[in-house]
């Protein structure tokens, strides 16, 4: 091969690996937020990103208790926006929002992300995790921005297993109790007057006699 084929060989291997690293690097910033998977619903209106949306479930399907909003939304805007609420279209669920810390709005800083969901984020609960789609359905979701104003978009409802364990509900429902035999045996035989004692001896006779020794005596 010519020195000119190598030269030309070369730069061409050194363009496909930087346009490769490029690539990783760009789907780096956002896929691996919150380490969720990178093929989660996802929108862009007006520098306004919503990506890794989910509504996340109890891990059993047959427990009732709430449910959860995991999302990692990215202000590209010079303003700052506030999440002024989450609905659920088409339903009457109640979606409760709360900071990471304290109390107030969440705002999302210009050039800035607010993550929702997992361990020392801001939360967006759904009180009665009933009123949202079966696991494995799709269930809109809208939020709404002080700047942008609403944005719809279909989220995946998944349970809070494997790997989105860590993203699901903080509280999770009791078990109800179940009766147990003991509770239907607290009287005890002998509990009524006349009754044989508990050591099966015969009472006392009712007619007044002395005991034994008492009788002894008597004959003297």
């Amino acid at each position: 091969m010519s020195r000119s084929l190598r030269h030309g060989a070369l730069a061409a291997t050194a363009l496909v690996f930087s346009i490769a690293t490029l690539s990783a690097c760009g789907a780096g910033n956002n896929a691996q937020t919150l380490q969720v998977r990178p093929d989660n619903a996802a929108t862009a209106v007006d520098g306004i990103k919503i990506q890794n949306l989910n509504v996340i479930t109890q891990p059993d399907h047959e427990a009732e208790g709430p449910a959860v909003i995991s999302a990692t939304l990215f202000n590209d805007t010079t303003k700052r926006e506030v999440l002024e609420k989450i609905t659920l279209p088409g339903g009457n669920a109640t979606v409760k929002l709360q900071p990471a810390k304290g109390k107030g709005p969440l705002v999302i800083p210009a050039g800035g992300r607010l993550v929702l969901g997992g361990k020392n984020n801001a939360s967006a609960v759904i009180e009665n995790g009933r009123q949202v789609g079966a696991d494995g359905s799709v269930q809109n979701v809208a939020f709404t921005f002080s700047e942008t104003g609403d944005i719809e978009l279909g989220a995946s409802v998944v349970p809070a297993t494997s790997f989105f364990k860590k993203f699901g509900p903080s509280t999770l429902p009791k078990p109800k109790p179940t009766p147990t035999p003991s509770d239907d045996a607290s009287e005890t035989p002998g509990a009524e007057s006349g009754s044989p004692s508990a050591s099966g001896e015969p009472s006392a006779p009712a007619d007044g006699s002395a005991s034994p020794s008492g009788e002894a005596s008597a004959s003297e």
